[in-house]
């Protein structure tokens, strides 16, 4: 008598990750992809397919979300503006009613995460020098951004009693572009962003005496 011995069944081939994610959930993923490799790398230097295989998505699920690499990078700026204001409202959370105290505090962390490890500067003033077309959608993006922090340095200066918010505005908003600057010109541990709080402390009390 022959006796049979049944196969076992084959299990179902896994299929590779970049097909199992899709709709909103891909969408995070190209997102995350593109703030990391984006704000270390550059825009010009990272390709859409490094995008996707960071991400874990096929190129198909990258254009069902965004038209272009452009529209992606734009939704980067986004995501990157409503990091920037999330963190700006927690330094001001630290002092509330006291306008003068969640300027200085603004100037404190942003310091600190100045002088970390990794710390690349300002995502919008990077991608300002990779795109020269002042109309460009982008570039309009970066300047919706530096508009809205001005408005916001404004508000608080006059807030602190300055005589004359603008020209208060305008210094505190140069001394952040100094410190974006610094952060990645200076050797490790050589930095002066160290003192831009006292700057910004100096320049507040100057202009509410």
């Amino acid at each position: 008598m022959v006796t049979t011995v049944a196969k076992a069944a084959k299990p179902a081939r896994r299929q590779p990750r970049s097909t199992q994610i899709a709709g909103a959930e891909a969408q995070q993923h190209l997102l995350r992809a593109a703030e990391e490799l984006f704000y270390q790398e550059g825009i010009r230097a990272v390709g859409v397919d490094a995008v996707v295989e960071r991400a874990g998505v096929n190129k198909m699920s990258l254009y069902r979300q965004f038209a272009s690499k452009d529209e992606l990078v734009l939704a980067y700026l986004d995501r990157m503006d409503t990091c920037f204001f999330e963190r700006f409202d927690t330094s001001a959370a630290k002092h509330p009613g006291d306008p003068k105290a969640q300027l200085v505090q603004y100037f404190d962390d942003l310091a600190q995460r100045a002088t970390q490890p990794g710390y690349r500067g300002c995502p919008f003033v990077n991608v300002a020098t990779e795109f020269s077309e002042l109309d460009h959608p982008v570039r309009l993006a970066v300047a919706d951004n530096k508009d809205r922090l001005m408005a916001r340095l404004v508000s608080l200066s006059e807030a602190a009693g300055a005589r004359e918010p603008q020209p208060l505005a305008d210094a505190l908003a140069l001394l952040i572009e100094g410190i974006y600057a610094a952060s990645q010109t200076y050797r490790p541990g050589a930095s002066p962003i160290g003192c831009a709080p006292r700057v910004a402390r100096q320049l507040i009390d100057a202009a509410c005496a």
